[in-house]
């Protein structure tokens, strides 16, 4: 399914069946989503097996970010008729008599390019958008990680009619192939270099785009906090998949007055995670690949290490790893770490820590730890971000009634839950007008009309 022809024929055969109007039905519709709950409960150890292969990841957090798709899978099945419903809009009585409604409606034919770092999850999330709005999807996971999209490849294959979702596997190449196609919507997960080059072809065919992105995200830690509880949530969050999460705070910027007790308090969560060696801990996730693992090796200055540094090339192995004293002009905070290293930085007054975040791009997540609630309300009106948590790390993306997704350089456009079905969704607006009653204001001829009608759109 490599070539040119085949991809062309794909996209065909699936606007050939999105055209029935099978997939507008709601009862096909929730049928489909009870088919996906179905494929991925029956095929968990497979998928957790290929999550392992690709990532390394432990099967704790396998389960938790990745088969978790079965509850967002069973809420959407929980309201899609509630979703799907045309909604009553008011119309003015400079309009009577008429009613108005908006409409739901499918795009078509929709394309999901999947990411390495969670490839299950930031497949499927998106997918039960797609399937609950009544779109056709062709599906293309990451190469990146292979044995994930091949257990995606082989799920959906025998799940589901290839004209109605189908997967491409491939590499760039395919990627390539998949983009100079005209579809409805293409949602992309990844980096902001790939995003623009996808948006940047999704254009030629005036095609929406969803990208969610990533960024640096900042971590403020005020000196108002509890230490135990905050550094707990740091080191789970950072550490979560070996760091290799788009949310991941990359950085901390940290009041220096308890900087070197937040410091001594993220060793003792470390210790407590992964014991005395990570690396021989089950519970710590590997680097992808040695690209990758070479790439983020590069960002580690050995005379900044604080807590870690041990790294094996051979296993993609980096330990969890925290940098201090780190100089905003360091490499390591020129670009989006996505890894295992934590560069912490220290602060006097708290503005300085606002005004670095508001000089670079706007991030995906922004994290804020402290007890004042004047501090919150002020870095939530004067910063901008995808998204915030205040207190913990990460668990934003779990909620799934709070919209996901980033602004600026971290994305454009949300999902989960309802936005996931909103953003494969058409809203046509419908104006419904009865032949009861027909006034001859506006129509000509004009003369003697005008001040009247000042007076009726007044």
């Amino acid at each position: 399914m490599k070539t040119q022809v085949s991809i062309t024929d794909i996209i065909a055969r699936q606007r050939e069946f999105f055209n029935t109007g099978t997939t507008k039905d709601i009862d096909f519709r929730l049928k489909q989503l009870k088919v996906l709950k179905q494929a991925v409960s029956e095929n968990q150890e497979a998928i957790l097996q290929a999550l392992k292969a690709d990532l390394g990841k432990p099967e704790f957090e396998a389960y938790g970010t990745e088969i978790s798709t079965i509850k967002e899978i069973a809420r959407a099945i929980k309201h899609l008729k509630t979703w799907a419903k045309p909604q009553k809009a008011p119309v003015s009585l400079q309009f009577f008599p008429a009613s108005a409604q908006i409409y739901p409606e499918p795009l078509g034919v929709v394309l999901i390019i999947g990411p390495w770092n969670y490839p299950f999850h930031l497949v499927f999330s998106p997918l039960v958008g797609a399937i609950a709005a009544g779109n056709c999807a062709i599906i293309k996971p990451s190469e990146l990680a292979p044995q994930t999209s091949l257990i995606i490849s082989k799920i959906l294959q025998k799940y589901f009619d290839p004209a109605y979702i189908n997967v491409v596997e491939g590499g760039v190449e395919t990627s390539q192939q998949l983009l100079a196609e005209k579809f409805d919507h293409v949602f992309f997960t990844g980096g902001t270099a790939v995003g623009k080059i996808v948006m940047e072809a999704a254009a030629k065919n005036l095609t929406p785009v969803t990208l969610e992105l990533g960024g640096k995200s900042p971590c403020i830690v005020d000196s108002d906090t509890n230490l135990e509880h905050t550094a707990t949530r740091i080191t789970w969050g950072k550490f979560l998949n070996a760091g290799q999460t788009c949310i991941a705070p990359d950085y901390l910027l940290v009041d220096r007055k308890i900087k070197e007790n937040l410091l001594v308090e993220i060793q003792k969560r470390l210790q407590e995670f992964y014991g005395d060696n990570p690396a021989t801990s089950p519970d710590y996730a590997r680097i992808v690949n040695q690209r990758h693992f070479d790439r983020l090796v590069n960002l580690i200055d050995n005379d900044k290490i604080r807590i870690g540094g041990e790294t094996n090339r051979e296993e993609r192995y980096i330990a969890p790893t925290v940098l201090d004293n780190v100089s905003l002009t360091d490499p390591v905070m020129e670009e989006e770490i996505f890894g295992p290293i934590l560069p912490v930085i220290e602060y006097t007054d708290v503005r300085e820590a606002i005004n670095f975040i508001n000089s670079r791009p706007k991030p995906l997540a922004l994290y804020l730890f402290t007890n004042n609630k004047s501090l919150q309300q002020q870095v939530l009106q004067v910063t901008s971000s995808g998204g915030v948590c205040i207190n913990d790390t990460v668990l934003q993306f779990g909620v799934s009634s709070l919209p996901f997704g980033g602004v600026g350089d971290s994305g454009m456009g949300k999902y989960h839950g309802k936005a996931s079905f909103d953003t494969f969704s058409h809203y046509k607006s419908v104006l419904h007008r009865s032949f009861l009653f027909n006034s001859k204001l506006f129509y000509p001829p004009y003369q003697s009309k005008l001040s009247l009608l000042k007076r009726f759109l007044g």
